[in-house]
């Protein structure tokens, strides 16, 4: 395949820029304007332009002739991104770049939704039975992408398969989301206290939702499809399995009182995606010890 990639630099995007090149893939990604192009060299089947979803490079997208676009870009700075307006102008962007693609010949478009599009429920959520209800600016942008991108798809021709991830962790990540913030507190001798102890979410490490979007991007399957490994893990056990392996378990302790959490039980039906081959490789315990390792290096 021959890859149009954006948020290529981002947590989620650059996994999968590294697995998709590895695997014989020719990847064109958007690097944004200001960023050094030396500092993300080309290597074996990847290749960089300059350019952004609001001005993308289109002479250059056109003479490249990519027949897929896996659409990772959007904003995700944590404390920040479920309510900021500039969702709307990602919205907005998204769905001119992507109809603008399809014009210059993709045929197949894998973009990236949100778990938190779903009415949140006490059993896992599944694609074609949980109703949608999403509570965020955040997550009622991609599902309103989702609905003008569907409609486009069935107008213009082209595949669309909607990726619902759920809760990534791993090495890259940024330094504010859970995982890193209990280490990085951990380490520093800080007592963790737990808010909302119970609360339940689907986490997968980096690698394998990589692997997980990759395998979509080359199946020819549409649609919703989540990503996750179909496992609920408590916050309370998260934070008791990295002091464990940080040797700091008595850092970790409950608050008097539990904060109310809208989110709190948010696990994947991943039928449809263990359907098309994908297995989860990396167990949490693993994940956690490489993030730990790279983290307290």
């Amino acid at each position: 395949m021959r890859i149009l990639l954006t948020g290529a630099t981002g947590f989620i995007g650059s996994a999968f820029l590294r697995l998709a090149s590895g695997r014989g893939h020719e990847v064109v990604a958007l690097l944004r304007p200001g960023r050094l192009a030396a500092s993300l060299p080309p290597a074996g089947h990847r290749r960089w332009l300059i350019g952004s979803l609001a001005e993308p490079p289109w002479d250059e997208i056109k003479r490249v002739e990519p027949d897929t676009c896996v659409h990772a870009a959007w904003i995700t700075t944590p404390g920040v991104y479920l309510q900021s307006p500039e969702n709307h102008h990602f919205a907005k962007w998204s769905e001119d770049f992507i109809c603008r693609a399809c014009e210059c010949g993709v045929r197949r478009v894998v973009a990236l939704g949100t778990c938190i599009e779903y009415q949140m429920e006490s059993r896992p959520l599944r694609e074609d039975e949980t109703p949608l209800a999403p509570m965020t600016t955040y997550a009622r942008c991609k599902n309103a992408l989702r609905e003008v991108l569907t409609e486009a798809a069935k107008r213009g021709g082209f595949s669309l398969a909607w990726c619902r991830i759920f809760y990534p962790y791993g090495i890259g990540e940024h330094p504010q989301r859970l995982c890193s913030v209990m280490v990085q507190e951990l380490a520093r001798g800080e007592t963790v206290v737990l808010k909302t102890p119970h609360s339940t979410k689907d986490f997968i490490h980096i690698d394998d939702l990589a692997a997980a979007l990759l395998t979509v991007t080359q199946s020819n399957a549409s649609g919703a499809i989540n990503l996750g490994t179909g496992k609920g893990t408590t916050v309370r056990h998260l934070a008791q399995t990295i002091a464990g392996l940080m040797g700091r378990e008595k850092l970790v302790v409950e608050a008097d009182s539990c904060a109310p959490d809208p989110l709190s039980f948010v696990v994947a039906d991943a039928s449809k995606l263990l359907a098309l081959g994908w297995r989860p490789q990396i167990e949490l315990q693993d994940g956690l010890a490489r993030l730990i390792r790279h983290l307290t290096q």
